[in-house]
């Protein structure tokens, strides 16, 4: 096993891969960027190495850094969280030229799934589903339309290289054809320097539903149930639970036991997800991640398996530590993702929190790095936390949502928290009856006549002995904040790595370093 890790990602999977570590008694080093100094990840670390700047090309997608960073610190191995390297096949190589571990897949893995051609062609070759199209890049403009026409329109022309909803655009018709080749290129050229595309049948309404996998590496594999995360927004998930309700217990084994089967044949290393699209009682694949997923910690409830403990014990050069017949589906789980932003226009809402407290109670798990008086940088992802539920069945795990969702409180900023309230109270997720393209549609109807938000009179408030429940659209009821005592305070970080007030910004060849609280510049070898 490994004596120290370091983890080269920020906010709350920064955090949640530093408490499975240290629960193996593994010493912990966080890095971070100027602007995250002050970050829950660094305050519990061991150890802390500032990077560099704000910005993630001189922060946290720096490899030289990093690995400097591991050298200066002696990290045996590194966690990349999701996100920024974490499905960088490079970053894994260079690692492995260094002698640190990488606790992910293996390289090979992670770049024939990135490249979204050569993902769908070893799917098929491993008897996973996919979606009728083309079997490489569109290369000529007649056979791509050749091929649009023989599978029938509408067709997705989606990146090679991508992910995240960029460079994918529908053409519903021939006439619409050539311009959404033109447009998904372009857009993909610019955000992943590849232009190359393919297009699949488009599948008008589906659900999104991904199954969670685990290898070691020496042909074992299990799968670990299936996620519904049909709730998007401009492709991007927001609500996730499992089991699915739209799944019954046939379809279910099938296409579970044929991705385990798969990652047994490609021979598979740590965790992944591969995803599919659900319609009309069939599976077709999208893609498959080769890293740790946001939404983890449903299935994590659901099974009580600790996915990162895993990741890291395989990395680790251990086997498997279960077999499929101990996984064990109990109960319901549902996540909210929490994002720091307006739940009416989605434009993020940066700043620093003011009062913050978090719902408890039995089935009600909370994977959040903010806390009272930390200040959301402008310059990342809005994720600020994320609410999961558990529950003995769905209808349960829905009530105890609405009830947590009631009692969380974060002031200072906005939320999307009064979106996940109208939801969880909405007939249609009550239901279960959601598509791809549900919440969009959902948004478009409510955002004329419908203030996600209520803003209350201060200075009444402040004369309240008791918070007053406001009135809100569909019957929720919005608590005016309460005072909650920041658990920081008169406690001094663990480790911030600065020497005075302010963060120091290193040199190229220098990074700013904290062990044992004796703050230092050192310089890389």
């Amino acid at each position: 096993m490994f004596s120290k890790i370091l983890i080269a990602n920020r906010g709350e999977i920064a955090l949640r891969v530093l408490r499975a570590a240290q629960e193996l008694g593994i010493s912990t080093v966080a890095v971070h960027s100027t602007a995250d100094a002050e970050a829950m990840h660094v305050k519990l670390a061991h150890e802390s190495v500032c990077l560099g700047p704000p910005p993630a090309r001189e922060s946290y997608l720096n490899i030289p850094a990093i690995i400097a960073a591991c050298q200066i610190t002696g990290a045996e191995a590194v966690h990349p969280g999701y996100g920024f390297l974490s499905e960088n096949a490079h970053f894994a190589e260079i690692l492995a030229a260094h002698n640190i571990a990488f606790i992910g897949p293996k390289p090979e893995h992670i770049r024939i799934m990135g490249d979204k051609i050569e993902a769908k062609r070893t799917a098929i070759s491993l008897g996973i589903p996919c979606v009728p199209g083309s079997s490489g890049a569109l290369n000529h403009a007649e056979e791509a339309l050749d091929i649009a026409e023989g599978i029938g329109f509408p067709v997705l022309i989606k990146a090679a290289s991508g992910g995240g909803g960029r460079g994918m655009k529908v053409a519903h018709s021939r006439d619409e054809f050539a311009s959404a080749v033109a447009t998904a290129s372009s857009e993909a050229k610019a955000a992943f320097g590849d232009g190359s595309v393919y297009l699949e049948k488009y599948l008008e309404n589906p659900r999104h539903i991904e199954i969670q996998v685990l290898g070691d590496g020496r042909g074992n594999a299990v799968h670990l149930g299936e996620r519904d995360c049909s709730l998007q927004r401009r492709h991007q998930k927001v609500w996730e639970e499992s089991p699915s309700p739209v799944l019954d217990e046939t379809q279910r084994e099938e296409i579970c036991e044929i991705c385990a089967v798969a990652m047994r044949k490609l021979g598979y290393l740590g965790v992944g997800t591969i995803e599919f699209l659900y319609k009309d009682g069939k599976f077709y694949f999208i893609e498959m991640n080769t890293r740790i997923q946001v939404e983890h910690p449903v299935t994590e409830m659901i099974t009580g398996f600790d996915l990162v403990n895993e990741q890291i014990k395989i990395a680790a050069g251990q086997p498997l530590s279960i077999i499929q017949d101990q996984v064990v589906v109990r109960g319901h789980a549902i996540e909210c993702r929490i994002n720091a932003e307006d739940p009416t226009t989605f434009t993020p809402s940066p700043g620093r929190i003011g009062q913050y407290h978090t719902p408890g109670g039995i089935g009600i798990r909370i994977d959040s790095a903010a806390y009272a008086g930390y200040k959301i940088p402008p310059t990342y992802d809005s994720l600020i936390g994320k609410l999961i539920v558990h529950g003995p069945n769905r209808k349960e795990a829905l009530m105890r949502l609405r009830r947590a969702l009631d009692e969380f409180i974060v002031d200072g900023i906005k939320t999307t928290i009064p979106l996940f309230q109208r939801l969880v109270n909405n007939a249609d997720i009550q239901n279960g009856q959601y598509s791809i393209h549900w919440l969009e549609a959902f948004l478009a109807a409510v955002a004329e006549d419908v203030v996600l938000t209520v803003e209350t009179n201060m200075n009444e408030a402040e004369e309240a002995d008791e918070p007053d429940e406001l009135d809100a659209p569909d019957g929720i009821k919005v608590r005016q904040s309460r005072s909650v005592e920041d658990p920081w305070t008169g406690n001094p970080p663990c480790a911030i790595a600065r020497s005075t007030g302010e963060p120091q910004l290193p040199s190229p060849n220098e990074l700013a370093y904290q062990g044992h609280k004796r703050p230092s510049v050192l310089r890389a070898p």
